[in-house]
């Protein structure tokens, strides 16, 4: 006979993974990338049991939350770029529904060996050496989308990128985070930098929008198709989410205070964290 847990023992689980989605609310709102890139090997260590599926739909509902409140947070600071953003959300349903559909026909070895793998190669990529003044041509012809945001604090940023590149990419960016269950800001704040010009404050704000539609996608398809239930799992999922909301809003704070180039660094720095000790479990 399997004996009941304590009180104790529930409310220190509650508080534990409160702390938890609270850590990963916050640099995951921090660098724009939601958070799950850090969650998902943590679940993956608390639940060796449970199949990719249930990981991927337990972090995305915590990125979910995260998202949200992120964005609520960067939109107080008028860094959002609002029409891109709905525009690369859409962009990403396709991907969002068909890898969270792919994700149930991949065992546990092979999913924790891609996602350390993916996680790798893109922390190497953001580390690497980059020319500190680079100019660029301006873009020209059809197709290339022109934004100019003033910030809550006067600053102006000004930047163009290729319609088509945008839309794109964010496909992609939907199957592999809805796939790996990590939000998708890891690809797509550093693609949103260096490929489609955008600020990396505008970049990370708008990536927490685009997260939110694009984790809601995904979260909708696990709830359909019975990965996520009204059980523990999504219980133990809610309070993250709830750590999550609240330090989104600190994360959205410490952005404001560090240089773009940091938070690349950061978010490379964090990710090849994560990958060694994936692979080496």
């Amino acid at each position: 006979m399997i004996a009941e847990p304590s009180e104790e023992s529930l409310v220190l689980e509650v508080l534990l993974l409160g702390l938890l989605g609270f850590t990963v609310g916050a640099f995951g709102t921090l660098v724009g990338a939601g958070g799950g890139f850090i969650l998902v090997p943590i679940l993956l260590l608390l639940y060796p049991d449970r199949p990719p599926e249930v990981i991927t739909a337990m972090s995305l509902f915590v990125v979910l939350a995260n998202a949200a409140s992120g964005t609520v947070a960067y939109a107080r600071l008028r860094r959002i770029d609002v029409r891109s953003g709905l525009a690369f959300a859409v962009a990403t349903l396709p991907g969002a529904v068909a890898g969270a559909i792919v994700v149930k026909q991949i065992d546990r070895d092979t999913f924790n060996l891609v996602f350390a793998v993916v996680l790798g190669l893109i922390g190497v990529y953001l580390l690497l050496p980059r020319p500190v003044a680079t100019i660029r041509e301006p873009l020209r012809g059809r197709g290339v989308v022109r934004r100019q945001i003033v910030d809550r604090d006067g600053t102006m940023y000004f930047y163009a990128y290729r319609r088509w590149q945008g839309l794109g990419i964010s496909g992609g960016v939907g199957f592999i985070s809805s796939l790996l269950g990590i939000g998708g800001g890891i690809v797509h704040v550093p693609v949103m930098a260096m490929v489609l010009r955008f600020p990396v404050h505008i970049a990370t704000a708008t990536s927490q929008m685009v997260l939110g539609l694009m984790a809601l996608q995904a979260v909708v398809t696990h709830f359909a198709s019975g990965t996520l239930r009204w059980d523990q799992t999504l219980a133990q999922a809610a309070m993250m989410a709830a750590g999550a909301l609240g330090g989104a809003q600190v994360g959205a704070l410490a952005s404001n205070r560090l240089q773009g180039d940091f938070i690349l660094r950061a978010l490379g720095g964090a990710l090849l964290l994560v990958a060694a000790r994936l692979a080496i479990r």
